[in-house]
């Protein structure tokens, strides 16, 4: 009896014994509810103790998370390089205690003995690591001392330098890279209430999900009423405005999304009676008057957005109440381009001759001593820029190089990721560089922010023998100072239809017209309107302005305004097809076949054809002739004509999701603008990609198309456009427009020459017959 009573004890005590030894289970408690009651064991309270009942104790609020990297994916490559950003905090943000988080994963070849990754809050160290994580990322968390954050914008800057392992030359440094997943970088608070909006200002603060998007969902009963489309697409600028994120999509709907996601904000739109089933209560003054203002969810306790009034005319005055304060006359000028959420400073606006210091565009004078220094700086120009084929901006450099820099190094100057500018370094025994002027030609400019980089490739003979396992010499090669300056030129401005990168850079020419822009929309779906929402806040971000709109239900309500049209192709009017340059035999049969065969093999196909034909080696041998002239001379068949090339209707390929076109209307005094894709749910998808101002920078032309399968942005050229005046009539400024224009046709220039050098020989001549001796 008593052995059936001992091995029973034994066995349950070896059980106990093997459970406590096990690691301690991962820790879930952040992912549970925040009302979830947490069960606890009794307290022994002795064994003449009765049976105890479990003690139930509420979970403590759970910590919140803010992601941080505005990028689908960060990666630092080179010897030496940057990103710099700014978070929006609210003030229980900047209060809480937090942590900074993120996991990094480096290229093979960097030495960690001598690589560093370094991350600045406000412009103070907040960590530094030696860099050695190759074979899995390594996560890394830096607590962020008390005062540092504040409430507002807060500046984050990563900052890599990277030494190659093995190799020593200028190639090697390719090799080098350093990469963070947005997914796993963040800021920790220690507080749960930080994850509360309390005003209209914290809508700056939605922040961003693990792919550095945000997301806005407009919640609104009455959606299919068609009164209340160019309320609600005004109201999506001015969030979108308030954010000023790098990729911001709107989702409108009549249910309530799910609530408490990173990076996305909910807004409640409707009348007092509309939103009431959707809220525990109203807020206060919602039955009487418009109310605009976040309310906390019951069950999610996540921040809601409440735009409702006792009718549509009180919502309507509080969406104005949000829109509003981001608006600007429409003929005031910008200073700068609000890039700061995803590249700092700030990028100027030039519109005339300046001199901008390279300390005012945030490069910082710098000491190298590796092979490849790289810095880069935005600029940005106006939408009505003309100076793509004269005229250069100028450089003036001041940098220093020491006599262990072999002749045969070089400074290039990239302009939006084309070479624009190479200048030797030719001294051997080093030089200091005064204002050293490099000329850049303008010809890579386009409206909007331009991306200028500066890249000094440093060829030493140090380098020559790099020894495995000898230290990174400390020994600078290389400088360059924050005095240097950009200086740009004055240049022509004119508008030009059709362009598209005037809508990409600064939403013109809507962003100019004080009266209300039509919108065409073919239904108002889901789909549709949270289309024509994302795309309509990417207008208003680009153009620094909201845009007043008004909702027409044909093409000849547009009159003589610039218009813009939004659909999928088989329900939009053929006239509009037609005035923007798309071939309408393609309405009906756009994106019903299958694309069944890849970018590579469709090339492959069109080579072997272009072999069969006949003097197929021949056309190959012209085509290589006219492509090396282009090079060289910058001359091409399309600068060589009189006349401008007859325009071909464009036909829209099957691998495109998305098109954006442009064209004259009928009346040939306004501009037409269209968003368009075979179907509602790919027109909203593909706006959502373009949205991103990494892919909505690219787009150009007359046509520009989003192919989803290479996730990239195709631009068919303007081969003949009309000007639009856009400034004040001045000889000045014509003189500018005619020397570009000549620039561009070059034949016509060259026919001028040849008259007027006719003329002034026959003018010669007759006064010569008049003035000279007769013998």
């Amino acid at each position: 009896m008593l052995r059936r009573l001992v091995l029973p004890a034994l066995l349950l005590a070896s059980l106990a014994t093997g459970v406590s030894a096990q690691p301690s289970p991962f820790d879930m408690s952040g992912e549970r509810p925040a009302d979830a009651p947490i069960l606890q064991p009794p307290a022994d309270t002795g064994s003449n103790a009765g049976p105890a009942e479990p003690i139930v104790t509420l979970k403590p609020p759970d910590d919140f998370k803010r992601f941080i990297i505005p990028f689908s994916a960060l990666s630092l490559t080179g010897e030496v390089d940057e990103r710099t950003w700014s978070v929006y905090l609210t003030p229980a943000q900047a209060q809480s205690a937090a942590s900074l988080n993120f996991a990094y994963q480096n290229a093979i070849v960097v030495a960690p003995e001598a690589s560093t990754l370094s991350i600045f809050v406000n412009g103070e160290l907040a960590g530094e690591k030696a860099i050695g994580s190759a074979e899995a990322a390594t996560p890394l968390s830096y607590d962020l001392k008390p005062g540092l954050l504040r409430a507002g914008s807060n500046d984050i800057r990563v900052k890599v330098r990277q030494r190659h392992r093995t190799d020593c030359t200028v190639e090697s440094t390719y090799e080098l890279w350093t990469e963070i997943a947005p997914e796993s970088a963040f800021i920790r608070f220690a507080s749960g209430d930080s994850a509360t909006l309390s005003s209209l200002d914290d809508v700056r603060a939605v922040g961003l999900d693990a792919r550095g998007r945000t997301q806005f969902n407009l919640v609104v009963p009455g959606l299919q009423q068609p009164s209340r489309t160019a309320a609600l697409m005004r109201l999506a600028q001015g969030l979108a405005l308030r954010g000023q994120m790098p990729a911001q999509e709107f989702a409108l709907s009549e249910t309530m999304p799910e609530l408490a996601k990173p990076g996305q904000m909910t807004a409640l739109v409707g009348t007092a009676e509309e939103v009431a089933p959707f809220l525990d209560r109203l807020p206060e003054g919602a039955s009487s008057g418009p109310v605009a203002m976040f309310v906390r969810d019951g069950k999610t306790k996540s921040s809601v957005l409440v735009i409702s009034g006792p009718d549509w005319s009180a919502v309507q005055e509080a969406i104005e109440g949000i829109t509003q304060p981001m608006d600007r006359p429409s003929n005031v000028p910008r200073d700068v381009i609000a890039t700061g959420r995803w590249q700092l400073p700030e990028t100027p606006l030039v519109v005339t001759n300046a001199r901008l210091r390279f300390s005012e565009l945030g490069v910082e004078t710098s000491e190298f001593t590796g092979r490849r220094f790289r810095t880069r700086f935005s600029v940005a120009v106006p939408s009505d820029f003309y100076a793509d084929a004269y005229g250069d901006a100028t450089l003036l450099l001041d940098a220093a190089y020491t006599d262990a820099v072999l002749p045969g190094s070089h400074i290039d100057i990239y302009i939006n990721g084309n070479i624009a500018s190479t200048i030797p370094l030719n001294s051997a025994t080093g030089d200091i560089l005064r204002h050293l002027p490099i000329k850049v030609t303008m010809r890579h400019f386009k409206p909007g922010p331009n991306l200028i980089e500066v890249e000094a490739v440093l060829s030493a003979e140090p380098d020559k023998a790099c020894a495995p396992g000898t230290p990174a010499s400390n020994d600078p090669r290389f400088a360059l100072f924050d005095t240097s300056e950009l200086r740009m030129p004055d240049f022509a401005r004119i508008g030009r239809r059709p362009n598209i990168a005037a809508i990409s850079g600064a939403a013109a020419p809507y962003r100019s017209d004080s009266a209300a822009v039509p919108l065409f929309l073919d239904r108002a779906d889901e789909d549709t309107l949270s289309a024509a929402a994302t795309f309509l806040a990417r207008l208003a971000v680009a153009g620094g302005r909201p845009l007043l709109l008004e909702v027409i239900t044909s093409p000849l309500a547009a009159g003589s305004r610039n218009a813009i049209f939004i659909g999928a192709m088989p329900q939009l009017p053929k006239t509009v097809l037609t005035q923007v340059g798309i071939d309408p035999a393609r309405q009906m049969s756009w994106g019903n076949a299958e694309d069944t065969g890849r970018p590579d093999d469709t090339q492959k196909a069109i080579d072997e054809w272009r072999t069969r034909l006949s003097g197929g080696a021949w056309r190959n041998q012209v085509t290589g002739f006219q492509t090396w002239v282009k090079q060289e001379f910058d001359i091409s068949l399309s600068s060589l004509r009189i006349l401008p090339e007859a325009q071909a209707a464009y036909v829209p390929p099957e691998s495109a999701g998305l098109v954006i076109a442009q064209g004259a209307n009928p009346s040939d005094d306004a501009t037409w603008t269209l968003l368009t894709a075979p179907t509602g749910k790919r027109l909203r998808e593909g706006t959502a990609a373009i949205a991103d101002v990494t892919r909505w920078q690219q787009l150009a032309g007359r046509v520009s198309a989003y192919e989803p399968a290479t996730d990239k942005i195709e631009a068919t050229p303007v081969a003949g456009f009309d000007f639009v005046q856009t400034q004040p009539p001045s000889l000045t400024n014509y003189r500018l427009i005619f020397a570009n224009w000549l620039s561009s046709n070059i034949m016509v220039y060259a026919l001028l020459l040849i008259v007027l050098s006719v003329l002034l020989g026959l003018a010669t001549s007759s006064m010569l017959t008049r003035l000279g001796r007769r013998q």
